[in-house]
């Protein structure tokens, strides 16, 4: 049988490992008498730690939140993926927290066992950490977005498009994203009346957030095809706002989903497009079967690749 220190230890870490437990459970996980467990409970909370209890048949314990943040006890594995975390941390793309993320790193290698330490060691020694060139996300922001997704508040914000256009948006937040050293967000836009993803860094918050919203309903497949959907269209290299001579319905038929066709009348709209080639591009308005007219474009190179097109079928037909 555990002595009553280690016990106790032992105890801390089974309620810090998952959220509710019942006597019965924590007294066969230890090997004592659910009376035992009373007793050490006591023990836990003269020390500091808020153990919640209830009694009956559904009852057990919990590890309530207290005024201070409690020691964690972390198994080899979790200890890794932490010291792993805060090293990612100290040179991500989340501004403010560097200082704090080396500082918790500094207290975590120190208490480590030797084992522990020579494995993580290696992994450091072999790791080559590259600059970054994407902008930072504020800290302050992401945790600001984070909590309006989960109390379902409204959001509004002004935001920098890729071209530098500057909108104002109002926007139920659903999901945040972390990809390629960059934070999205995933959110119904009022104004539009459809799901948009927003890049954190170009978004400036307007105020607190809004009034309550009723989420809507998006389940788990819908919200990673929005969201890969949404990353492509972000990463793109070479992007085009066109307004095309079409019906919107009709070219939104040639597009993916995540791309967004704006009515502008009975047979008009406009589209924004973009490719990872210039001549894709072309190739790709050459598909709508309609006359169209570059609007917009961060890529020289369109313009030329569509009179290098246009000479080529010419000379085809010759």
């Amino acid at each position: 049988m555990l002595q009553t220190s280690a016990r106790l230890l032992r105890l801390l870490s089974l309620l810090q490992s998952r959220r509710d437990w019942t006597g019965p459970q924590l007294a066969d996980a230890l090997g004592v008498t659910t009376r035992t467990i009373r007793n050490d409970v006591g023990r836990l909370r003269a020390l500091g730690y808020p153990v919640n209890a209830e009694s009956g048949v559904s009852g057990g314990y919990q590890l309530g939140v207290g005024a201070e943040l409690p020691p964690l006890l972390l198994d080899d594995d979790e200890a890794a993926a932490v010291v792993i975390g805060l090293r990612a941390a100290a040179s991500g793309p989340v501004a403010g927290i560097e200082e704090s993320a080396v500082r918790a790193l500094a207290k975590l290698e120190r208490i480590l066992p030797s084992r522990l330490r020579r494995r993580i060691g290696t992994l450091a020694a072999a790791t080559v950490a590259l600059p970054g060139a994407e902008p930072a996300v504020d800290a302050e922001t992401l945790m600001a977005l984070a909590a309006a997704c989960r109390d379902h508040e409204r959001l509004r914000f002004d935001y920098e498009s890729w071209g530098g256009a500057a909108t104002r948006r109002a926007v139920e937040p659903h999901r945040l994203v972390s990809s390629a050293r960059r934070w999205y967000l995933l959110g119904w836009d009022l104004d539009r009346n459809d799901w948009r993803t927003f890049r954190v860094d170009r978004l400036r918050l307007r105020g607190a957030p809004g009034p309550r919203f009723a989420p809507r309903r998006l389940s788990d497949a819908d919200v990673a095809e929005r969201l890969a959907g949404g990353l492509a269209l972000a990463t793109w290299h070479y992007r085009a706002v066109v307004t095309v001579e079409a019906p919107a319905e009709q070219i939104a038929a040639r597009v993916p989903a995540a791309i967004a066709v704006e009515v502008l009348g009975p047979r008009r709209c406009r589209v924004e497009l973009g490719s990872d080639s210039p001549n894709v591009l072309a190739i790709w308005l050459g598909t709508f079967e309609a006359d169209f007219r570059i609007d917009a474009t961060d890529a020289p190179e369109l313009a030329e690749r569509l009179r290098l097109l246009a000479d080529r079928y010419t000379r085809a037909l010759g």
